[in-house]
C-alpha cells in the first residue's frame, strides 16, 4: 500500500535528501523549503529511517483537510483511526507547527488535537492514553498552512541526527545530519584524506567514518515505528541484519581530527570509541594555524568560531587572517570548507571563496565557504 511521508531536514540539504530518497526507491518526491515529501510503502519508511544521513525525521501522513477554526481541526483529528496504530497504554505527545495560519494560539491547537486523540480512544477503548512530554511512545505532528491541516505520526521518534551513541557533548554542537550534508557538498569521497582541525566532539569524523565503512547511520538506535501496532517485525529484522552485514572492516582510514584544546580531543575520542570507530580515525591536539597537513592533498571541513559563538569581534579579526595565512603557506592541494554565519569571514581570511552554499544551522542562516588552495595562491577576496 502506498503511503504519504514527509522528511524534514536542515534548510539547504533538500537536494541531497531528494537524492537519498530517490536512491532508496521513493516515489512522487517533491522538495519544499525545509524538507521533502514522498510516497512509498512501510519498507521504504523503515529504510529511510535506517539509511538517511540528511533527514531529521520521517513523518507518516494520516490525515489531511481544510479548516476555518479550531473545531474543524478537532473533528479531523477525532476521526483518525488512532487505535489501529497504538494503544491507550502507550504515552503520546502532540507537536504543532504553522505557516501563515490565521489561528492565534498554537498551544490551544495542540490541546485540541490532544483532546481529539484522547476522546477517540475513550470512545473506542473506554480509556485514554497518557501524555509524556519528555519521552513519549508516539509523537503526533500537525502542520497548519493558511487553510489546510496535515496530521502525521512520527515514525522516527527521537530526531534522526541522534545516531544513538554520542556520550560527550560540546557547546554549540553541529548536528550530525548537517555535518553529513556539508561532507556531501564538499564532494569528499571515501579513500580521500579528510581533516577536521576543530573537531570538537568529533561529529564530522564520525559521519565520514560511517560513510567510508558503509555503516547505516540508524544502526545504533531505536525508532518510533517500532512502537506501532503496524510494525512488521520480521521485515525490520531482515533489513537491520542486511545493513549490519554491509559494514566494511578496515584497520585505518585516512580521516584525521585535531583541536587546539585537549579536552575537545578527549571528547572526540570518547564519542569515536562509543561509535566503535576509535581505531579507524587519527586524533591529535594541534592548533589549526600551526599544524601541518596529514596528506599531500585532501578535504578540510570545519565549523570555525563565528560571532554567535565567540562573541568578541577582536578575536575573530585576529583569528581569520592567521587562518588564511596558514592555508596559503601549508595547505596547497587541499579543498577547504568552512561553515559560518559570519559574512566577514571571507573578507578577513583574505582568500577568494570558490563557492558559497547557503545552509541553515538551526535557525541561523550560514554559508559553506569553499576554498581551493593552489600552490603560490595569494588571491584576495574583493572587499
Amino acid at each position: 500500500m502506498v503511503e504519504h511521508f514527509f522528511a524534514p531536514c536542515p534548510r539547504g540539504l533538500e537536494p541531497g535528501l531528494q537524492d537519498e530518497l530517490s536512491a532508496l526507491g521513493a516515489g512522487k518526491i517533491r522538495q519544499v523549503p525545509g524538507g521533502v515529501s514522498f510516497t512509498g510503502d512501510w519498507a521504504l519508511a523503515y529504510a529511510v529511517n535506517l539509511e538517511s544521513r540528511l533527514a531529521t525525521r520521517v513523518l507518516w501522513q494520516v490525515a489531511h483537510g481544510r479548516y476555518h477554526g479550531e473545531q474543524d481541526i478537532y473533528k479531523l483529528a477525532y476521526g483518525v483511526t488512532w487505535a489501529k496504530w497504538f494503544t491507550p497504554e502507550q504515552t503520546m505527545r502532540v507537536y504543532v507547527t504553522a505557516r501563515r495560519s490565521p489561528l492565534k494560539s498554537l498551544e490551544f491547537i495542540t490541546l485540541r488535537i490532544k483532546d481529539a486523540v484522547c476522546d477517540h480512544f475513550r470512545t473506542i477503548k473506554g480509556v485514554r492514553p497518557s501524555i509524556d512530554t519528555a519521552n513519549p511512545d508516539v509523537r503526533i505532528h500537525a502542520f497548519l498552512s493558511a487553510d489546510e491541516v496535515m496530521l502525521y505520526i512520527d515514525t522516527s521518534g527521537e530526531p534522526l541526527y541522534k545516531r544513538g551513541f554520542k556520550q560527550a557533548a560540546v557547546e554549540a554542537p553541529l548536528k550530525e545530519n548537517l555535518a553529513a550534508g556539508i561532507l556531501r557538498v564538499s564532494g569528499w569521497q571515501p579513500g580521500e584524506a579528510l581533516l577536521d582541525p576543530m573537531c570538537g566532539s568529533g561529529t564530522f569524523l564520525i559521519e565520514a567514518a560511517q560513510i567510508a565503512l558503509d555503516i547505516a547511520p540508524g544502526l545504533g538506535r531505536r525508532f518510533g515505528f517500532e512502537a506501532l501496532k503496524t510494525l512488521d517485525e520480521s521485515l525490520w529484522r531482515r533489513m537491520r541484519k542486511a545493513a549490519e552485514g554491509r559494514r566494511r572492516h578496515v584497520a585505518k582510514l585516512p580521516i584525521f581530527g585535531s583541536d587546539s584544546e585537549g579536552v575537545q580531543v578527549k571528547r572526540a575520542r570518547i564519542n569515536l570509541e562509543a561509535a566503535g570507530l576509535a581505531d579507524q580515525v587519527t586524533l591529535e591536539q594541534a592548533e589549526l594555524t600551526e599544524r601541518t597537513p596529514p596528506a599531500a592533498e585532501g578535504v578540510m571541513v570545519a565549523n570555525p568560531p563565528y560571532g554567535v559563538r565567540i562573541g568578541e569581534a577582536s578575536e575573530l579579526a585576529d583569528f581569520y587572517p592567521k587562518l588564511g595565512d596558514a592555508l596559503k603557506a601549508r595547505w596547497a592541494g587541499w579543498r577547504c570548507y568552512f561553515l559560518s554565519a559570519d559574512p566577514e569571514l571571507p573578507k578577513l581570511i583574505k582568500l577568494k571563496a570558490t563557492k558559497r552554499t547557503p545552509m541553515f544551522n538551526g535557525a541561523l542562516e550560514c554559508r559553506v565557504f569553499e576554498y581551493k588552495v593552489i600552490a603560490g595562491s595569494n588571491r584576495r577576496e574583493k572587499v
